[in-house]
């Protein structure tokens, strides 16, 4: 056997892990055999925005998925049966306490409740290996829950006695309810092999720390960074044009919960500045949007609008301070606070003159505009050090960026939140940078690399700075490839009232991925990344789809699924969001309609109501040797054949056991 010196080295380093010719034959036996098992299910999520809520539903359900199976395996069971089954699966402590209050036998409830979970359990688990599924369990259920799974319906003599006494001694011994929410946890677990996240976590709704505390306790996801958990990274990082944008955007929605409570960052130092400062001034742009007002008092909607402003001043301040600092970010176009007129109280926007729907600027000097003041230094300061020293956001954004990028390829796909910036006629547009010009892949991976070195640079490294200030132009550049529009108009709509100002007109990439060459520009872009040209598809999300909008593109080639998940959409997409399953017979793309709240959830057993819009039928059941893991495992079977090899042929010495 002739192998190279690197060969050999790794050759010994695997037999430290088998170092028999029965380990090593052992472990190639099961990776053939999990080869040829079904893919796991995988979920495509998108533009969450907080919505702790319905994302928490839309894992427990699985995108509905769970439903379908319960309405395949119990025909036996009426309608409402079936659905409080349901709920049972989805929230299993509360809706326990509320099912055992009407049960006249609850031994026999609880009987028929475990063996059909255990029916459930075994439909949903049939495509993974044992391993697996035991590794899903929680520890102190593993062996029972193994025992009643594997085998429940043998026909073997004694079999059914023996599944029967367990149940019987489950509920003799007091353990029945959590056991059973053992049973649904799994369930919903294992319901969702791989999630993905394909951005905008943060803002709009109100608990997106919940959200990022289920997704750090989850057991397999990745996240595709949107815009706004960018901005949030750039808060954390220290960057304060995003934390003024951060502040604006909670004011905004009505979200400083997320910020006081979730994330223990202080805003007293701002809140008394705002009142000091424009305590008589209405602010009457600076309201809270109309979905989240019937919440508030009016005193609370007069405060917050003050608030609002002072941070909205300083945010252009410090977002002109750097515009004028890297040129090469070509975003002059968002420099507005010097080419107000300060004595008629009009702006020139692009070359045009508009009269603006405020006067009260006492912090602007007309001769230096994007200067702070002392006060408003000394509370961006404080802002500033809240942000850095709070240990729980730090901890979030740290699992950002250790579960998340900007894009991701998954067996053959390619997942991104916005957009690849393309010019007019679907070329690779070229993105002015302080490192020359780039385009394509190479913009997305150097754009990446850069908020890294942000974020975890020393304080000595001379690039550490330009990605800090860089965080910024990632919210909100013109082509920065998380948001995809020429520019951000929030000026134009808190100061001007001709709605013409506040148009944001969107990268051609949207354009072009509709237009009769549609499937050219997919092609090339997933040419550039290394995906399937011929079969890999785009799935991206951050342009809420409207009913009735098609949010399939390119004869399917591409697939958008933000459809609204927040709250503050819903009355412009007309639903809910929307999810994309993959599953061993392919895609299937779901629309989702508003969910009302978890406590309706339970007590009125509300599901999200789902319905399919698009379904892939695939000629041929997709296994796990298809796939990027399986493409793993296939490498891993030949390293190890490899070793086989060097034990027969006496290269490498087996391991005695002893």
């Amino acid at each position: 056997m002739d192998v190279t010196k690197d060969e050999l080295k790794f050759l010994k380093l695997l037999a430290e892990e088998y170092g028999t010719i029965e380990k090593a034959s052992t472990e190639i036996i099961n990776l053939n055999a999990i080869q040829n098992l079904p893919k796991g299910t995988e979920h495509f999520l998108s533009d969450l925005h907080g919505e702790h809520e319905s994302f928490s539903h839309i894992l427990r359900n699985a995108s509905g998925s769970i439903r379908i199976k319960i309405d395949e395996n119990f025909s036996d069971m009426t309608p409402a049966e079936r659905r409080s089954f349901a709920t049972l699966v989805y929230y299993p402590e509360e809706k326990l306490e509320i099912l055992k209050k009407e049960m006249d036998d609850l031994p026999k409830f609880y009987r028929d409740t475990l063996r059909r979970l255990l029916i459930l359990l075994e439909r949903v688990s049939i495509k993974y290996t044992r391993s697996y599924v035991r590794k899903q369990m929680k520890k102190e259920f593993a062996y029972i829950t193994e025992e009643l799974l594997y085998g429940s319906n043998s026909t073997a003599p004694g079999r059914a006695e023996y599944r029967d006494s367990i149940i019987d001694s489950i509920i003799d011994v007091g353990v029945a309810d959590k056991f059973i929410t053992s049973l649904c946890q799994l369930i919903s677990r294992i319901s969702i092999f791989k999630l993905h996240v394909l951005g905008d976590i943060y803002d709009r709704g109100p608990g997106a720390d919940v959200v990022m505390r289920i997704l750090r306790n989850y057991h397999s996801v990745d996240i595709q960074w949107g815009n706004h958990d960018i901005l949030w990274m750039g808060a954390a990082a220290g960057n304060m044009s995003c934390i003024a944008n951060v502040i604006r955007i909670c004011i905004r929605y009505d979200n400083l919960h997320t910020l006081e409570v979730g994330y223990g960052i202080s805003l007293r130092s701002l809140v008394t500045f705002a009142m000091n400062t424009y305590g008589n001034d209405p602010c009457p742009n600076f309201k809270a949007v109309a979905s989240v007002r019937d919440a508030m008092y009016d005193a609370d909607i007069e405060s917050l609008s003050k608030i609002s402003k002072a941070i909205a001043i300083m945010q252009f301040k410090l977002e002109g301070q750097l515009i004028e600092k890297h040129p090469h970010y070509e975003m002059e176009a968002l420099r507005l606070l010097d080419k107000v007129d300060y004595n008629n109280y009009t702006v020139n926007i692009d070359g045009r003159v508009y009269p603006m729907n405020n006067s009260f600027f006492p912090t602007i000097d007309p001769n230096d505009p994007y200067k702070l003041t002392d006060e408003e230094e000394a509370v961006m300061n404080r802002l500033q050090r809240a942000f850095l020293e709070s240990e729980l956001l730090q901890d979030d954004v740290k699992f950002l960026f250790a579960k998340g990028s900007i894009y991701k390829r998954v067996n053959g796909n390619l997942l991104f939140h916005g957009c690849m910036p393309l010019t007019e006629d679907g070329e690779f547009d070229n993105i002015r940078t302080s490192d020359g010009y780039m385009k394509g892949k190479e913009w997305f991976d150097y754009a990446e690399r850069l908020v890294r070195t942000g974020y975890f640079g020393k304080a000595d490294d001379k690039n550490k700075e330009r990605g800090v200030d860089f965080f910024w132009y990632m919210w909100c550049g013109y082509k920065s490839p998380v948001f995809g529009k020429r520019k951000i108009t929030t000026f134009e709509r808190l100061f001007v009232e001709d709605q013409s100002t506040w148009v944001e007109p969107k990268n051609p990439y949207y354009k072009l991925i509709e237009g009769p060459d549609a499937v050219d520009v997919v092609e090339m872009i997933l040419k550039e990344f290394g995906c399937d040209v011929q079969e890999g598809i785009i799935i991206n999300g951050h342009m809420p789809v409207k009913v009735g909008a098609n949010p399939v593109k390119a004869e399917g080639r591409a697939i958008c699924i933000d459809g609204g998940f927040a709250k503050a959409y819903q009355k412009t997409t007309g639903i809910a969001g929307y999810s994309l399953v993959q599953n061993s017979y392919g895609f299937i793309l779901t629309s989702h309609e508003p969910f009302e709240s978890r406590r309706k959830a339970v007590e009125q057993e509300l599901d999200i109501h789902s319905t399919q819009i698009a379904k892939e039928n695939v000629s041929k059941r997709i296994l796990n040797k298809d796939t990027d893991q399986g493409k793993d495992m296939q490498q891993r079977i030949d390293d190890l054949k490899m070793l086989l090899e060097a034990y027969r042929t006496g290269l490498i010495t087996q391991t005695v056991d002893r």
